[in-house]
């Protein structure tokens, strides 16, 4: 459920502090670069499979979208959205590809773009395209909208992509192409802060804080407050009505499935806190798994504490801790022991994901605060900049709706939405906040 990172070593952050010391230096537009699956010189095909969302559906409809796009459209209120980014405005044409089935049956369907609606019949083009019209577009991107009318039979259609050209696509277009990334591009970009650590001091501890503004707190969000070589700690959303506290480990041994992990290369349970659930998981490598559910809030703050310590034997254990205004005492969610490593904390970041790619089409951001880590000999260090960086759906040009910076409160991520504010990756960012170290007496810590 949580993709694997590859973030940045310490090295590649201190070249990028190097190229990158402002923390405003906005991504030109000219340096987005274009999708290029087109049909010919001058007509791009947007595959829907890759693009697309019901943004409004009912209990009665059966709509989907898989891989090969839109099908079983039956409900008339049922509304498909897809999302194209343009690099500069004007007009542009758009079409239909599919067909009506069974063969025979007609029906008329609604494109809107930007406050301009057109009806198109389909069911008789013997080769499935079916032009719609004309539309203006924006630069950035528009959302596309189909809504069926009327049909003879039982389905509106089954669609594969639509087709758009005109002097709007000059510049080219910014959309998933790829079949193989279809599943990440509808989950969105996912974003990252990479904090700047002193070198050469050893860690023992993050702390790090989380605001989740209100309206922003999506279901399939996963808000990663502290971040490490070797696993990730946060809150997610899990569904309208639960919400956990997610704490999770690799195994040193790569694989995406737990049952192939050797017995002296499986994470170990030291300890858990009342109510935590304890397993392994799969998928995007694997490890062991922990995780409260938690009624956390939107608009207050939650801190995160993390440990990482040698054992002497070879191992490190590793221990997440997790405190909110709901509660005056931390509570332990759970403590890991992980073979075959012996070193402290280290890759101190934070991120924002989306893992529900039918709730890709929804914003999600964060206020990521108050970040210090405390050495070996018990010296907290405020941490005073971070950059930021973004995953291969970003970095391959398939989606680019995730960024991040600093506010008044400290860093923030931002993803999905398909907004329009760009910050280039390598940006590095300094908040230096005036909050006292964590007044934490780390000895009576469950």
């Amino acid at each position: 459920m949580i993709k694997k990172l590859t973030l940045p070593n310490v090295g590649t952050l201190i070249l990028l502090s190097v190229l990158a010391m402002t923390s405003c230096a906005k991504q030109n537009l000219g340096s987005v670069k274009p999708t290029t699956q087109m049909e010919n010189d001058s007509t791009y095909l947007v595959p829907l499979g890759g693009n697309s969302y019901l943004t409004k559906n009912s209990d009665k409809s059966s709509a989907v979208i898989t891989n090969a796009g839109l099908g079983n459209w039956t409900d008339g209120e049922s509304v498909i959205s897809t999302y194209v980014y343009f690099k500069q405005a004007g007009k542009v044409t758009i079409g239909l590809r599919g067909q009506v089935l069974p063969a025979g049956n007609t029906s008329t369907v609604k494109v809107a773009v930007n406050g301009t609606e057109k009806t198109v019949d389909l069911g008789k083009a013997a080769n499935g395209a079916y032009p719609v019209g004309e539309f203006t577009v924006t630069t950035g991107y528009n959302k596309i909208n189909m809504q069926g009318v009327s049909k003879t039979g039982g389905y509106f259609a089954d669609l594969q992509q639509l087709s758009i050209s005109g002097p709007a696509t000059a510049g080219g277009l910014v959309f998933s192409d790829r079949e193989n990334m279809y599943y990440w591009s509808r989950r969105g970009p996912s974003c990252h802060l990479n904090y700047d650590v002193p070198q050469g001091e050893e860690i023992s501890y993050y702390y790090s804080e989380i605001e989740v503004p209100e309206g922003q707190d999506a279901v399939g969000s996963y808000f990663m407050a502290n971040g490490f070589g070797e696993g990730y700690f946060g809150f997610q959303v899990n569904s309208p009505t639960e919400r956990r506290v997610l704490f999770s480990v690799w195994s040193p041994y790569e694989t995406d499935k737990p049952g192939e992990i050797p017995d002296d290369y499986k994470i170990v349970l030291n300890k858990k806190g009342p109510n935590v659930y304890t397993g392994e998981f799969g998928n995007e490598g694997s490890g062991g798994q922990s995780y409260l559910k938690y009624n956390w809030k939107a608009g207050a703050t939650y801190k995160f504490l993390l440990k990482g310590q040698p054992d002497g034997k070879g191992n490190t254990d590793y221990t997440a801790w997790f405190s909110g205004p709901e509660q005056a005492n931390w509570l332990l969610i759970a403590s890991f022991k992980r073979p075959h490593t012996d070193k402290n904390l280290t890759r101190f970041h934070s991120f924002l994901e989306n893992f529900i790619p039918n709730n890709g089409h929804l914003g999600r951001s964060a206020n990521y605060k108050n970040q210090w880590v405390r050495n070996k000999s018990g010296n907290w260090i405020k941490v005073k900049s971070a950059s930021l960086s973004v995953d291969d759906t970003y970095r391959s040009n398939q989606r680019i709706d995730a960024t991040g910076g600093k506010n008044d409160k400290g860093f923030f991520l931002k993803n999905g939405g398909f907004f329009n504010e760009i910050e280039k990756p390598g940006t590095v960012f300094t908040f230096e906040h005036s909050n006292p170290a964590p007044a934490i007496d780390i000895n009576a810590l469950p």
